[in-house]
């Protein structure tokens, strides 16, 4: 996927106007862009649309309208649009209750590190945690983690032929596999290697 530009955005102006449609367009494209490993893990699959997303939301909430600041916003925000060889995800470590999010992160250092995925009886592929800053610390991991799968061209050709596509998390405190079975979310995440 091509990385955007000043040019595929909206004025602040043009998306106040139309942010209540663009909003709904990207909430219901993410519907088929999550998947659950367990009950505490969803990982939240990124693309150029919902980047754009992103990114305006936080223009219209910075208020941001100078060229070098949003030029800014999408040097940040781009390194999240899959490049058609690997998928990018936002990881949330999601738990109702305060307390048990703070046990839970205390734990769960190093869950960032292993998260993977699958395709066919290719081997596992661990994603790539937190390329632009460390998101945990010696007392906790955060609750939000960006992460990369890079495919390679064994899994990509699984990919392309509808092979099994299973994510995992291997940390000793959360054992979890799950099987994609949408077909909408196989092939929406299918749709990030043939941009």
């Amino acid at each position: 996927m091509k990385p955007l530009k000043r040019s595929d955005l909206f004025s602040l102006e043009r998306y106040a106007e139309t942010r209540s449609e663009f909003r709904q367009k990207v909430l219901v494209h993410k519907k088929s862009r999550q998947v659950a490993i367990g009950a505490h893990i969803t990982l939240y699959f990124e693309d150029r649309l919902t980047i754009q997303y992103q990114i305006q939301e936080m223009l219209r909430t910075e208020r941001i309208f100078e060229a070098d600041a949003i030029q800014e916003e999408l040097d940040a925000y781009n390194p999240l649009i899959p490049n058609g060889e690997n998928l990018m995800a936002t990881m949330m470590l999601e738990y109702s209750d305060v307390a048990e999010r703070q046990a839970a992160l205390e734990k769960l250092i190093g869950v960032e590190d292993k998260i993977w995925l699958q395709l066919g009886q290719n081997a596992k592929i661990f994603a790539i945690a937190d390329e632009d800053l460390e998101r945990e610390n010696e007392q906790k991991t955060s609750a939000v983690h960006f992460l990369r799968f890079p495919l390679d061209d064994s899994s990509i050709h699984a990919f392309n032929n509808h092979e099994p596509l299973l994510f995992g998390c291997d940390h000793e405190h959360m054992l979890e596999t799950v099987s994609v079975e949408s077909e909408a979310t196989y092939q929406s995440l299918l749709a990030d290697l043939n941009p």
